[in-house]
This record gives structure tokens, C-alpha cells and sequence, in this order.
């Protein structure tokens, strides 16, 4: 069964379980730590699998909270400083709440000759959000990636995970617009 099954079936039930038995129920009672615990007895708890067990944590939390990332050394028997080491490292982690939508926008050589810096500034000045931030109202993440692999339609722009090339500024915008329902 996959993780995302396994999540779809937790949220739909709203119960609380466990779903490995031999895993204790979360002290928070929180249902989303025994989705993490089926990822971990699946890879048998190994040492070696702390990066695809801090991406399992990441999709089922929506980030990275101190919380999770001292449960995760702990099941993995990992020093938490190795643990947040890791995830520190790497880019693709985060530590904060996302927002209701996310904005990535490629920065890479061939979206940014072709504007990417441009559809960043005006979607920051639109939404005031600065780059790795939410805006106040909690409804847009911005983020910039240094390539997303599809220079062929630079320039590039993410929203909630769907890729939309061959962008200009006005045209982020009214992506952006059409999700939030116009809201700025």
C-alpha cells in the first residue's frame, strides 16, 4: 500500500490508530506520526534511509517541524544533530509552514535570461511576500529553485506542484490570481 493510500485512508476514517503495533500511538495523538511509522518499518528502520524518511515526514506534515525531526532520530537511533544536519542541507527541506499555495520560480540560466527574475519581483510586490516566505495572510509561499529541469520551457513557473512554462510576468500573475481568487 502506498503512503499516499495509506494517508487518504487516515484522513477519511478521522480514527485514531496505530499503524504499526509495535510502535506505541504518538504522545500528541497525532494519526500523521503512524503514516511516518509505515515508512519506517517498511525500510526496517535503517540508518541509511534518513533522507527518504525526512521526504516521507515532509509530505505527510508539510514540513519539517523540530518535532518531527527528533522523531525521526529517535526511530532511526540517529544523534539529532546528524538528523537536522542532514535536513539543514539540504534545499528541498523546510522548516516552516507553507502557505495555502505555493509559488516556485525557476532562477535557473535559461529562465533567468529569460525573466525569471522579473515574474519573481512582480509576484513579490503583488502578494508583498518576499522570496522563502509566506505572505501575512497565510495563502502564498514564494520560493525560487535554481533549475527545475524543463529549460525548454523557460521561463518556468510552479503553483501547488503543476508546471506552467513559457511565462511573463502578467502571466504568473493571473495563474497566481486565479488560484487566489483575484486576492492581492
Amino acid at each position: 500500500m502506498s503512503d499516499t493510500a495509506l494517508e487518504a485512508g487516515a484522513s477519511a476514517s478521522g480514527s485514531r490508530h496505530t499503524v504499526d503495533p509495535g510502535r506505541p500511538e504518538h504522545p500528541s495523538g497525532d494519526d500523521r506520526f503512524a503514516l511516518v511509522d509505515t515508512h519506517l518499518r517498511r525500510v526496517h528502520d535503517a540508518q541509511d534511509q534518513l533522507i527518504e524518511t525526512l521526504h516521507v515526514a515532509q509530505d505527510v506534515f508539510g514540513f519539517l517541524s523540530d518535532d518531527v525531526l527528533l522523531y525521526v532520530a529517535r526511530a532511526l537511533r540517529l544523534p539529532p544533530s546528524m538528523v537536522y544536519g542532514v535536513a539543514t542541507f539540504y534545499h528541498l527541506f523546510t522548516f516552516e509552514p507553507p502557505g495555502e499555495h505555493t509559488c516556485t520560480v525557476c532562477t535557473g540560466t535559461a529562465c533567468f535570461v529569460k525573466g525569471a527574475d522579473d515574474i519573481v519581483a512582480d509576484v513579490a510586490t503583488a502578494h508583498g511576500v518576499h522570496v522563502g516566505d509566506t505572505s501575512a495572510d497565510g495563502r502564498l509561499t514564494l520560493r525560487t529553485a535554481r533549475c527545475l529541469g524543463s529549460c525548454g520551457l523557460a521561463p518556468v513557473v510552479v503553483l501547488d506542484g503543476v508546471v506552467h512554462g513559457h511565462q511573463s510576468p502578467s502571466g504568473a500573475l493571473a495563474l497566481l490570481d486565479g488560484e487566489l481568487g483575484g486576492v492581492r
